[in-house]
């Protein structure tokens, strides 16, 4: 099984080939960009990388790093997991097409999710998604006639629909804050003409992307708006559900593996957060060259690999939760063991030695230096190491790998 994503970063100066304007996922809108996509293992550990330029559809980058785990991996069976831009009805029937294709013999399955109108179908009158699905449990899984060879396992998060709901009346407010000055101005006199009305009304519908919510009547000397409120029950009425769909067998993952399975994409967004943020500087794009960009990306990655390993190590001595309680429910949210939340409060182990955040135990650990000694009018150089501090011995001890006591040549 492995987890595919593409994410992207801005590109300072113009000669670059790759940098291209498309939709930023850094928020830097208007700006040249690169598109870069991680595959990782379900733990997130990352496998390989691919730079595209910045306005490369996710689509169109999952179907090269098919081509590339296909041809130069040599991988004949695999489970491909990306989210529901990425892993589209198109990009199956060409998974489907490579799988029927005697001269590939390969088997490619699949885990993605539904988008938002298909889940709508899937809930009409006489569709199989019925709310009473969920009366004794969270997930369950269901089939339509327009996902042939696919199972559907369709989950309910009560807390995810609470926050749907807050968010979307958030929303809707603050849109209604957008109007009301249209239709001041209108009154007043201030704004006429159809069209100069509806360029101010669809520039406030746009700003949220509530105007599916709204209904709008627009003359060249009035303007009157309300509220879709049957559109909104619609939409309510799916809070918190989402629909994931696979090729996978029961056999092989039964429900509840499947969304573990979709939900480890948590684990490649982390990534995302190590590589941009967290851990290390791969934005902005100072370079010019394809290939010192490209080089610059699989870098990158490379230290992601090492941060991956080191984070797992150094789990004794960071706020990590090294034994998180199993879930019963897929659907739920993780929870943190109860030793992982005392860790954090006392900032100490059961055992009262200190812990850190991972970045500060690097910032401790950068304090063991080797200093050259050179005394004053003489030509004698003297290397002293500075002496480790119990948490530097300790970090180097669950590497595995001593500290040096001597200069080595």
């Amino acid at each position: 099984m492995a987890l595919f994503d593409l994410s992207s970063s801005w590109v300072t100066g113009r000669c670059c080939p790759l940098a291209q304007r498309g939709y930023s996922r850094d928020g830097k809108k208007g700006l040249p960009q690169i598109n870069y996509g991680v595959l990782t293992d379900p733990q997130g550990r990352p496998v390989a990388t691919r730079v595209f330029p910045g306005d490369t559809a996710d689509p169109v980058a999952f179907t090269e790093i098919v081509t590339v785990v296909r041809t130069t991996f040599g991988i004949d069976k695999l489970v491909l997991v990306g989210d529901r831009g990425m892993i589209t009805s198109a990009r199956i029937d060409a998974l489907r097409e490579l799988n029927d294709d005697p001269d590939t013999a390969i088997d490619y399955g699949w885990i993605s999710a539904l988008r938002a109108p298909q889940i709508a179908r899937l809930a009409a009158d006489d569709g199989p998604l019925q709310m009473t699905l969920f009366d004794a449990q969270d997930l369950a899984e269901i089939t339509h006639p327009d996902y042939p060879g696919e199972r559907l396992i369709a989950c309910r998060n009560p807390a995810l629909a609470i926050e749907r709901a807050r968010k979307r009346n958030d929303l809707l407010a603050a849109t209604d804050k957008l109007l009301d000055p249209i239709v001041r101005r209108v009154e007043a006199g201030r704004l006429s003409g159809a069209g100069e009305i509806g360029k101010a009304v669809g520039k406030a519908l746009a700003k949220y992307k509530m105007g599916k919510h709204f209904h709008t009547t627009i003359t060249d000397t009035s303007f009157t708006y309300h509220r879709n409120q049957a559109n909104i029950d619609a939409e309510a009425a799916l809070d918190g559900i989402y629909v994931l769909r696979t090729s996978v067998n029961a056999a092989t993952l039964d429900p509840a593996a499947v969304v573990q399975s979709y939900k480890n994409l948590a684990n490649l967004e982390r990534d995302f957060r190590i590589i941009k943020t967290d851990d290390l500087d791969l934005r902005p794009i100072y370079h010019r060259l394809k290939d010192r960009v490209r080089a610059h990306v699989f870098l990158c990655m490379l230290a992601c690999y090492l941060t991956w390993h080191l984070r797992k190590a150094w789990a004794p001595m960071t706020f990590t939760d090294q034994h998180p309680p199993a879930r019963d429910n897929p659907v739920a949210p993780a929870r943190r063991s109860a030793r992982a939340d005392a860790k954090a409060a006392t900032k100490h182990d059961t055992q009262g030695n200190p812990v850190l955040s991972f970045r500060g135990l690097l910032k401790h650990l950068a304090t063991l230096t080797r200093d050259t000694v050179r005394y004053h009018n003489t030509n004698v150089e003297i290397d002293k190491l500075i002496e480790a501090t119990p948490q530097q011995r300790r970090a180097f001890d669950l590497l595995d790998s001593p500290i040096p006591l001597t200069i080595a040549a």
